[in-house]
């Protein structure tokens, strides 16, 4: 009888751990989600901070290039299609493409000495190499947030209880073009012209 007791007394202590855990790492998964989701918001202000300064800069530059208008469209499709992404995998991507179409415009600015010594176009300058810092540690933050979240809901015994609950992985913040990855800065501190970095996805 003793030893009965001592079994059922056995099984119920496995059973409200098992519970315990189940619980603990339910809650450590949402808030690991949602760590994940207050990154990519913060990705989002600064993506949505880009897309509000372009008009300005597109507008300066049509001032002194009216001609090259497939630029000009291509630069406003890109923007769109940011404004209109429903989820961050498109929004990245959409984001991939308005940095490669910023590129091309400012590849105009080679042609015209006049533009880069043009006020409003330096203010602007200062206000998107900004905007793009703020973004490359937006995305950094939110890529370790990812990349801690995922790695917790695809390692065993965690997996288990992510997928029955419906945890899925987030996408990581990434350039999926290659040719998409150069992307031009402006250093004033050199009035000669533009001086090209690669921004680092992680």
């Amino acid at each position: 009888m003793k030893g009965v007791l001592g079994v059922i007394v056995f099984l119920l202590f496995l059973v409200i751990a098992a519970g315990m855990y189940y619980y603990s790492t339910y809650n450590k998964l949402i808030k690991l989600k949602e760590s994940v989701d207050a990154a990519w918001s913060d990705v989002d202000v600064q993506l949505k901070r880009r897309a509000d300064l372009i008009p300005n800069l597109v507008n300066t530059v049509k001032g002194y290039a009216q001609h090259e208008k497939e630029i000009f469209e291509y630069v406003a499709k890109a923007r769109a299609n940011l404004l209109n992404a429903k989820t961050p995998r498109d929004e990245i991507r959409a984001s991939n493409q308005l940095e490669g179409a910023i590129g091309r415009l400012l590849l105009i600015v080679e042609k015209y000495p006049e533009l880069k010594a043009n006020e409003e176009f330096t203010r602007l300058m200062d206000n998107l190499e900004g905007t793009e810092n703020r973004i490359a540690v937006a995305r950094k933050r939110y890529n370790d947030a990812v990349r801690v979240y995922n790695t917790t809901i695809k390692s065993f015994p965690k997996s288990i209880i992510a997928s029955k609950m419906g945890f899925k992985p987030a996408v990581y913040f990434r350039v999926e073009n290659p040719k998409e990855k150069e992307v031009p800065k402006v250093n004033f501190g050199n009035t000669t012209g533009l001086v090209f970095g690669v921004l680092v996805y992680a």
